[in-house]
Order: C-alpha cells, then structure tokens, then sequence
C-alpha cells in the first residue's frame, strides 16, 4: 500500500474501532442484550466497514489502475472488476 505513516495510522485506528464494535456485538449476543440493541451496534459496524472499504478501494483504483496504456472501455472494464471482486 503506499499510504503515508500517518493514513496508515488512520486506518489502523479505524480497524480497531470496527473490532471493538463487533465485540460489543458479540457480548450483546452473549448476555442476551435487546436485539434493537444488538442490531444498532451491527449496522454502526457494517457503515464504518463499508467506509473503510470505500477508502481503500479509492486508493487501489487512483494508485494501482493502470492509466496510459489503456483506452476508457478497458479502464471501466477494470473498474467494474475491481469493484465486483471486492463487494462479492
């Protein structure tokens, strides 16, 4: 990956966060905790799992997606397959 120390740190961070809301979850399932609850704190880490992914699917694309040597309908043919194998 070739982000900074710092972006690096971000994500790090950000992962932990996610980790430690499915642990939440995961002790809400454990101790039989209200499943509104339970469901509140699934959806809060599925929206910062799909946020991470966002992010670091940006950065692939911008970094990784070859530029010149490509025409745009085999660019987009990259982009849908990149996209596809990573929202399966």
């Amino acid at each position: 990956m070739s982000h900074l120390s710092r972006e690096k740190l971000d994500l790090v961070n950000r992962t932990k966060k996610i980790i430690g809301q499915l642990e939440s979850v995961l002790r809400g399932l454990n101790e039989d905790e209200q499943c509104a609850d339970v469901l509140q704190r699934l959806a809060a880490a599925r929206g910062a799992i799909n946020s991470l992914m966002a992010e670091l699917m940006e950065d692939h694309i911008r970094n990784h997606m070859p530029r010149k040597d490509r025409g745009s309908g085999e660019a987009a043919e990259d982009l849908i397959e990149i996209v596809r194998s990573y929202l399966k």
